[in-house]
């Protein structure tokens, strides 16, 4: 009987499953959008039931689009938005709130409370992270402080919270494992990345009940068994991790200095650091990438804010371009950019730089600059941000970068992808399959169930540096420039 292994991909506006054959290609898959709930300026909820409700349905139709039977399921493995918070009641399995979703910023004067009073750089030893409400802990202690007895259920035992892989390994045992993983358990702000366990001196300072806390597993380990109710048979759930670590994890960043970027509306650059949690002086976040066998993988991540999103306002805000797609036959319309220079902080700018006052700039425009000129402007800065990103990672850990490894809807364009490898020095590889994040969670769960022995990555093209150092260093040099006319832009 052919076997399959099932990856439930929960994201943050859909949820899929797509299921994978021996040769790690995809034979199924089905999709479902959920509800994003705005009930505020700033704030940001989903329906913890619709998320359950969704995620298990897409399970059901992949499997019924091809006839595969439960038995036929090695395992399932789970990845999943990160930070978002779901806090729900022991006994019934009903939240008590919606959840509190990552990008959500009610939790903004909580956190700047937290930097008055000092807690700035012990958080950061401890967890890895910069205090921000983009983390857990802030949405946990918030919603203990709106529920009724907030606090005294939780310290009574009566609420546990989870990411969402945990509320979904909960629901589909019903309830037998209340557990999450390392890569999750290290985005809640709450979590001791070197001590590997919860930090009770940051539980004490947001007055968060330990007991309301997950047991944290290996990301690839039997976590739990669904429930037989659900799918005519048990299967095992073997592997777990937050998206952008499975995503880490999929595309075989195995060794120290492998990195990948993400190129989405924004872009996500991890690299592996080993058994080193690097403790970062420019401006990037450390981050368990997951544990296996007991052993912990670190690694160090940088956020662009702006990476695909300023490609859409070349179409759909300056309507130079018809399609994204365009961008990269018309950035080869001309042989640069004449000098002109483009830097996206359209909302501020990410790591390194961390300036949330910057502004988008374009710069160095003459009388001969064309719209041609504007658009590979545009697609370039996506890489420059990404090397400033990269050299930081360099910096911070000392670990020369092996290679970089791309996914995501920017990857597939041929031009940025060359001058990436051009501006950072470095062969880009782009895989053939680019479902690296649920193909992650796919991995760590066979792995664990002998389904695969070993994981082989084929790329389908590997873009190697062209460009003369000379040139490489001239155009860095004024895209620093660039950016420095773009940094506190919009303060008073």
């Amino acid at each position: 009987m052919e076997k399959y292994i099932m990856a439930l991909d929960a994201g943050t506006t859909s949820n899929r499953c797509i299921i994978f054959d021996k040769n790690a290609q995809i034979i199924s898959m089905a999709q479902k959008e959920f509800t994003q709930y705005f009930p505020k300026p700033g704030w940001v909820e989903h329906d913890a039931m619709e998320i359950w409700s969704t995620q298990f349905s897409v399970c059901v139709e992949a499997m019924a689009k091809v006839g595969i039977e439960a038995d036929q399921i090695a395992a399932i493995g789970i990845t999943n938005q990160r930070e978002t918070t779901i806090v729900w009641d022991k006994k019934t399995g009903e939240p008590v709130y919606n959840a509190i979703v990552w990008q959500c910023r009610r939790t903004a004067d909580l956190a700047d409370s937290l930097k008055a009073s000092g807690y700035e750089d012990m958080i950061r030893k401890k967890t890895g992270l910069i205090i921000d409400p983009y983390f857990s802990a802030t949405k946990i202690r918030w919603i203990l402080d709106h529920i009724d007895r907030g606090q005294e259920r939780a310290e009574r035992g009566d609420l546990l919270f989870g990411t969402v892989d945990t509320w979904l390994i909960w629901k589909l045992s019903k309830g037998r494992p209340f557990v999450t993983d390392y890569s999750n358990a290290s985005r809640t702000m709450l979590y001791n990345i070197h001590e590997l366990d919860w930090d009770d001196d940051i539980l004490e300072i947001l007055n968060i009940p330990k007991i309301m806390l997950p047991q944290v597993s290996d990301s690839s380990a039997i976590l739990a068994l669904t429930d037989k109710s659900y799918f005519g048979k048990e299967i095992i759930i073997g592997g777990v991790a937050g998206d952008q670590q499975a995503a880490l994890f999929g595309q075989g960043c195995f060794n120290q200095g492998d990195a990948k970027n993400t190129y989405g509306t924004g872009a996500f650059l991890l690299m592996n650091t080993g058994d080193k949690a690097v403790d970062s002086k420019s401006g990037l976040v450390t981050t368990i990438g997951w544990g296996i066998d007991g052993k912990v993988t670190y690694a160090l991540e940088g956020s662009i804010f702006c990476a695909g999103s300023a490609v859409q306002w070349l179409r759909d805000g300056i309507r130079i371009v018809d399609s994204a797609e365009d961008t990269a036959y018309m950035a080869q319309r001309v042989d640069d950019t004449g000098g002109c220079y483009f830097v996206p902080a359209f909302t501020g700018l990410g790591a390194p730089y961390w300036d949330p006052y910057a502004r988008g700039t374009l710069v160095g425009i003459t009388r001969g600059t064309n719209k041609y000129h504007i658009v590979r402007a545009v697609l370039e800065s996506e890489a420059y941000l990404s090397n400033d990103v990269l050299n930081a990672m360099v910096k911070d850990s000392g670990i020369g970068l092996r290679s970089l490894k791309v996914d995501g809807g920017g990857s597939a364009n041929d031009f940025l992808m060359q001058f990436q490898a051009d501006i950072s020095k470095v062969k880009v590889q782009r895989p053939k399959l680019l479902e690296t994040t649920a193909l992650g969670a796919a991995y760590l769960a066979g792995l664990r169930v002998g389904f695969w022995d070993k994981i082989e990555r084929d790329s389908d093209r590997t873009f190697s540096p062209q460009m003369e150092e000379s040139e490489r260093e001239q155009k860095i040099k004024t895209w620093q420039r660039a950016v420095k006319r773009s940094l506190q832009w919009n303060m008073d």
